[in-house]
């Protein structure tokens, strides 16, 4: 059985998570019902905002060595 290498580490995706969540202003929910009670499409927001930005970082380091 393989395992699948991972590309960022649990630190730097909760950063991401955090900030993005700062940035679509659900930080006062998070705090008050936690993150299991965000709505599918608000966690939805999150995932897409954190893969464009993770695609972005990957192509700015293949462009800039």
């Amino acid at each position: 059985m393989s395992k699948k290498k991972k590309k960022t580490d649990d630190f730097t995706l909760l950063m991401l998570k955090l900030e993005t969540a700062r940035e679509l202003g659900l930080v006062e929910k998070i705090k008050k019902v936690g993150w299991a009670g965000l709505t599918a499409e608000e966690t939805g927001k999150i995932g897409g905002i954190i893969t464009r930005k993770l695609k972005e970082a990957g192509k700015k380091k293949l462009e800039y060595p």
